[in-house]
């Protein structure tokens, strides 16, 4: 078995797709990075790489045995065997994951570019397995809180994580269904729509916003989101830690 030694992570936890799992060069300041003192290194097959990378099911019972307890994190003097951790790769892209002693990837982490392009050497001259995997057993899907790649493609950690926050916003809109808040939110968006807005009904109105907004972020997109929370706690502390953040890196810099 290929092992990495020293690998620094930062857990992204709970993400289901790959492109909220940031690149190192979107890692913040205020990450919470760890150091693994050994982790195994799987050379996969790129169906199983994308299941792992972009969903969150059950592992495959062979390959949690072949990685069982063979993962040790280090903290200060203290080393802690991890009961389910690896760093996976199709020869193309890379993540480390970490179940945290359940049998699903509920942490994962990219790593360092010098450790990327180490992966890549060590599996050179070597075959991706498949685990038993089964790719015709599964079939990714994706919805509004859980979006396409390609609506998020080309933006950054900022504007993914706003964007987010505007389909959460948006969900609870559709779920409401309220023809006159609706309405309301397209008006909002596409002033120039009113003189049709008024005629519309439910699903025509909530299909013209949805189509409206879900591609791309730009300044518009930002207003909207702003505009939709105000007045939900929970959704106005998550806009705030996002623009704070913003503020640290632009003073970093």
């Amino acid at each position: 078995m290929l092992y990495l030694h020293d690998v620094w992570v930062n857990w992204f936890e709970g993400e289901e797709n790959g492109y909220n799992v940031c690149y190192f060069h979107e890692w913040r300041k205020e990450d919470k990075i760890e150091l693994l003192d050994q982790v195994p290194l799987l050379y996969i097959t790129e169906p199983l790489f994308n299941y792992i990378e972009n969903d969150m099911h059950d592992l495959p019972d062979e390959l949690l045995d072949t990685i069982f307890k063979r993962a040790y994190i280090r903290k200060g003097q203290k080393r802690t065997v991890l009961e389910y951790a690896c760093v996976v790769t199709d020869g193309n892209d890379i993540v480390a994951i970490d179940t945290i002693g359940y049998r699903i990837p509920i942490r994962k982490s990219r790593l360092i570019p010098r450790q990327e392009q180490l992966v890549f050497d060590m599996v050179r001259n070597t075959k991706p397995e498949s685990f038993g995997f089964d790719e015709s057993m599964h079939q990714k899907e994706y919805h509004m809180l859980s979006m396409e790649p390609k609506l998020v493609f080309g933006l950054t950690r900022k504007e993914r994580q706003l964007k987010q926050l505007l389909m959460m916003a948006l969900d609870q809109l559709r779920t409401t269904n309220n023809l006159e808040e609706l309405r309301y939110w397209l008006t909002e968006w596409d002033p120039k729509q009113y003189p049709y807005i008024r005629h519309m009904d439910e699903e025509t109105v909530w299909q013209v916003l949805y189509d409206g907004v879900k591609n791309g972020w730009s300044e518009a997109h930002e207003d909207l989101c702003k505009k939709m929370i105000k007045g939900q706690p929970f959704l106005e502390k998550m806009w705030q830690l996002e623009q704070g953040q913003e503020q640290n890196t632009s003073k970093q810099q």
